[in-house]
């Protein structure tokens, strides 16, 4: 079971900070920039400095100059079917909710509490929405994906992508930029794309669909709108890109020229979301390469801050990932010579390698991508045993050049290191040292006075989130106890009945049987008990409250109004 989340207090320059704050102090800023490094920790982001400097003649990253601290990262402590899925190292769900909520929850949770039956949290993007100003997301990942859906939906589980696309549709973002084209398609009962999508449903509501870089650059700030969809999934890797395919900053330049059009300001999250993907895989060529393409973003928000002269920017990551080491074998040296020869990512040949049959064949693609055309017989060999892992022959290729390289990896998984924090503009001072991850949102709602407690309170009046299962005859079942709670009556249990109360009206269930009665007259159905908890359907709940409850099937949440 999930445990229930703390409350957690942030230091905030010298001040105690809490998630329950109202963040109505007047705006020091008008439009807010956050840039997020998924997967960036400080060994990516010397790496890529390191590189910039050997191969490209910079002596630092646009990000540099703007360093201010750093921020803890750890997600809330939780369990699910005795398995611990989050603790002390976070996923991108639960460090994503806490920097755009403030508040901290479970691997896997898109902005919603840590609880039998979640709760909503509003992020500083729906905040901002609510208060009038324009709103964007960009990410190179699928903008379905977790780091952008944080701040502008609210599922108990990061998988559930269809389900965050069709909230964007009424979560009135102005701009959302990224990949993850197959969430916006609709499919028939057999499974084949339907001309009904959510991207006509888009259009109808006046945005303009995009979906390459031509498209994109055609646009102007006239188009208040803006959908564009550029792959698939996820934007292809920086070194794999063809001339279609917008950079990151590409997309950050078109999506402020959209936003800056509203004289009530902005708020923006601009995603490098290949980091992490990179990380993960061990492909360190193109964690570089990736780390660069974000770096590349932050010029151009910068120099957008800084001809503006009102906007606030807060740089940071969600987590490290891959527990990268620049170093390794008690080698006091680093191949930077050889960090750029790789053509291509791991994913761009991965099924090319899994068809290699021989030790000739994984020598050929090896030269072919790297240039590296002394590779011995027991590296190609680790190459087709695979590295024991879901990355097999991918992640043995990516042991090899590791090795080659002369940096490590810990594994193909997250860290629970500090990540950075850069910051330009009123916001710097609300950031700087060492905070926690929650302090960028509260910090963010507080600059450019938005007020979260008022946007969460609206958010919780409308859904809740509650775990739930299904009978064998397909009815959807729930905990009786945790949401009878959450709907504010009582739970009482003795040796023979449960009873829940709301105002003068009952709902009971009978131990023994198991037979349901609502307010005295037996209900057509009966309760379930699955591990010594009692659950019943919606419409149990609806008659105990008086409301005509409804289950939205696609976000698995129940419509209080």
């Amino acid at each position: 079971m999930l445990l229930a989340g703390l409350a957690l207090s942030v230091v905030l320059s010298g001040s105690i900070v809490t998630a329950k704050d109202n963040n109505t102090k007047k705006p020091q800023s008008k439009n807010l920039i956050v840039l997020i490094g998924d997967g960036m920790g400080p060994a990516q982001v010397s790496a890529a400095r390191l590189y910039a400097k050997t191969r490209m003649g910079k002596e630092h990253l646009n990000l540099d100059a703007y360093y201010v601290g750093q921020a803890t990262t750890y997600a809330d402590k939780g369990e699910d079917g005795g398995k611990i899925v989050s603790g002390a190292v976070t996923d991108s769900a639960s460090a994503g909710t806490a920097f755009a909520t403030g508040n901290k929850t479970y691997n896997a949770a898109i902005s919603v509490s840590n609880e039998d039956v979640s709760k909503p949290y509003a992020s500083v993007i729906e905040a901002a929405e609510m208060s009038g100003k324009s709103t964007g997301l960009v990410t190179t990942a699928r903008i379905t994906h977790a780091t952008p859906a944080v701040y502008a939906s609210h599922v108990r589980s990061r998988d559930n992508e269809a389900a965050i696309a069709s909230q964007y549709l009424e979560s009135g973002v102005d701009v959302l930029l990224g990949g993850g084209q197959q969430f916006f398609l609709s499919k028939d009962e057999k499974g084949k794309r339907s001309d009904k999508s959510i991207i006509n449903d888009f259009t109808a509501k006046g945005y303009k669909h995009v979906t390459d870089a031509a498209s994109l650059k055609a646009l102007t700030s006239k188009n208040s709108k803006v959908i564009g969809l550029f792959n698939s999934s996820h934007i292809a890797y920086t070194p794999d890109r063809d001339a279609k395919t917008p950079s990151l900053a590409a997309m950050t330049g078109k999506a402020l020229e959209v936003l800056s059009s509203n004289k009530n300001g902005f708020a923006i999250m601009i995603e490098g979301g290949r980091i992490d993907h990179a990380s993960h895989a061990n492909d360190f060529p193109s964690t570089i390469q990736e780390t660069l393409d974000f770096d590349a973003a932050v010029k151009v928000a910068m120099d957008f801050a800084k001809k503006d002269g009102n906007t606030s920017i807060v740089i940071t990551a969600d987590h490290e990932t891959g527990g990268l080491s620049l170093s390794r074998d008690n080698i006091y040296e680093l191949n930077i010579d050889q960090w750029g020869k790789q053509k291509h990512s791991s994913e761009s040949i991965a099924n090319t390698l899994k068809e290699a049959g021989t030790i000739a064949d994984i020598k050929k693609i090896v030269a072919a991508n790297t240039g590296i055309t002394d590779l011995s017989d027991e590296e190609a060999q680790q190459i087709l045993d695979g590295d024991g892992s879901s990355y097999g022959r991918e992640g043995g290729y990516n042991a090899v050049i590791s090795k080659r390289l002369l940096v490590g990896w810990a594994g193909h998984g997250h860290s629970g290191v500090d990540v950075g924090v850069w910051a330009y503009g009123p916001i710097s001072s609300k950031v700087k040292g060492q905070i926690d991850n929650t302090g960028i949102a509260l910090a963010s709602a507080e600059i450019i006075g938005v007020d979260l407690k008022k946007a969460t309170a609206q958010l919780q009046s409308k859904h809740l989130y509650p775990k739930f299962k299904v009978s064998r005859e397909g009815a959807v079942l729930y905990p009786v106890q945790a949401l009878v709670q959450a709907l504010g009556g009582k739970y009482k249990s003795d040796a023979a009945a449960v009873i829940l109360s709301k105002g003068n009206r009952t709902v009971s269930i009978n131990k023994s049987t198991l037979a349901v009665k609502v307010n005295g007259t037996a209900a057509s159905y009966k309760a379930d008990l699955d591990n010594g908890a009692y659950y019943l359907p919606l419409d149990a709940f609806s008659k105990l409250t008086g409301s005509a409850l409804k289950w939205d099937a696609l976000s698995e949440r129940i419509i209080l109004k």
